[in-house]
């Protein structure tokens, strides 16, 4: 296993642009050994965010590579404000809240996105936190998934 930094390159996926928030909050804040990262949205490569309800709009498997886009979404904001994923020792906690109807059953396979992609880039021993997935009656800007995370600093 590679360096956090080697293991995101070999996978060939870009980071998008890292968001501004767009109320009252920090995106980012570091208390200690600990990284808190706010809740981001699914954000592309041309700053747009991935749109619609898991069940109506989109089916699971988009849902589940919108929760990777903001796992992606995170990793920038972590690069933006450490310089490096290679700070980070561990994820300890993930939040996933999925914008789905109400007959969605499947939030932690949606949130697996995120998850999995974290496992690829720290390992599994260090990748993998504790987590939870719920579903959400509505997100902001009726975005399919937003996710908050807590992380470990070297």
């Amino acid at each position: 296993m590679g360096s956090a930094t080697e293991n995101f390159k070999a996978l060939g996926l870009s980071l998008p642009p890292a968001p501004t928030p767009l109320g009252v909050y920090k995106p980012f804040l570091i208390d200690g050994k600990h990284v808190y990262v706010s809740g981001h949205g699914p954000v592309q490569d041309d700053k747009s965010l991935i749109i619609g309800r898991i069940g109506a709009d989109l089916d699971i498997e988009q849902g589940k590579l919108a929760a990777r886009q903001v796992g992606l979404t995170i990793l920038s904001t972590l690069v933006a404000n450490l310089g490096s994923l290679d700070k980070i020792k561990r994820v300890i906690k993930v939040l996933g809240m999925v914008n789905a109807t109400t007959d969605f059953g499947r939030h932690p396979y949606v949130i697996n996105g995120c998850s999995e992609l974290f496992a690829k880039i720290w390992g599994e021993e260090n990748g993998i936190g504790v987590r939870s997935a719920v579903g959400m009656g509505t997100l902001p800007d009726n975005i399919p998934v937003e996710i908050e995370a807590l992380f470990e600093l070297h």
